[in-house]
């Protein structure tokens, strides 16, 4: 038998999203998961251990066509709940870049998420209702050297959940948390070949503790949360920061070859 309770979520297969599907179900919502993916299939076995229905979808949510395949898969059901997670990084300078890789980057974080908004949030609005997540990023706060699209799309992401939020405040029953984490330990480095970079080299967050962060802010229907004391700190620096310095640490965290140079740096060569 159904839930009454029913959640999305995109980019489930792995990381923050695997994490919050889990959340999710734990509290009691049948799920819609969703990843560009065929391990997607593998982890809603995971997530069906904890009693929930759970519809596993592998969709490009970069495309118009994927985002509505997802909605086609909601065959009408109400939805109570939104994590938008899905997400794609992108390294390298600029200039170097491919534009298909960086098209992908725009139409995965910005026009795939934004699309997908605007089909859940329209039903939300209109019975006064639901409660939405949209995992932006601290990178949303600084240029992105060797990260300007990825950097540039969540800026966009962390203005539009404000923007948004604005205009839908007199339907006070729907909420927008914007969950903003630093570097989680994730496949985003690896798939983002990044790497050989001094930030896809250090430690990083906890991705079960970043999505219980998330998570918490959602039910108590907070605005924003930026996961994890450094990365407070750090998004607090960015906003009295110039931009050129920001630019220029960025750079050292995320020019090809600076996991190379930490290591020298630190004897180990």
């Amino acid at each position: 038998m159904a839930s009454q309770k029913f959640a999305i979520v995109t980019g489930a297969s792995t990381g923050i999203g695997f994490e919050l599907a889990h959340l999710a179900a734990q509290d009691g919502y049948d799920l819609l998961v969703v990843a560009n993916e065929p391990l997607i299939h593998a982890a809603a076995d995971d997530f069906r251990r904890h009693g929930v229905d759970v519809q596993a979808v592998e969709s490009d949510l970069s495309t118009m066509e994927g985002v509505d395949r997802l909605i086609t898969c909601t065959g009408g059901r109400r939805v109570d709940l939104l994590c938008a997670n899905a997400g794609r990084g992108l390294g390298h300078a600029f200039l170097e870049q491919d534009v298909a890789d960086w098209r992908r980057v725009i139409d995965t974080n910005i026009t795939g998420t934004v699309y997908l908004l605007q089909q859940i949030l329209r039903p939300m609005v209109a019975r006064n209702a639901g409660k939405v997540l949209v995992t932006g990023s601290i990178a949303g706060f600084m240029p992105g050297s060797f990260q300007a699209v990825y950097n540039g799309t969540k800026a966009f992401i962390d203005s539009f959940a404000d923007a948004v939020r604005n205009e839908i405040k007199d339907a006070d029953g729907v909420t927008i948390t914007n969950l903003m984490p630093g570097p989680t330990e994730t496949e985003f480095f690896d798939r983002a070949e990044m790497l050989d970079t001094k930030v896809g080299a250090d430690e990083k967050d906890d991705p079960a503790k970043v999505a219980r962060d998330g998570w918490d802010a959602l039910m108590d229907g907070k605005a924003h949360i930026v996961s994890g004391w450094k990365n407070k700190l750090q998004a607090a620096a960015a906003h009295v920061t110039p931009a050129g310095v920001l630019a220029e640490r960025h750079r050292k965290m995320a020019e090809p070859g600076t996991a190379e140079k930490v290591e020298a740096s630190d004897g180990s060569e």
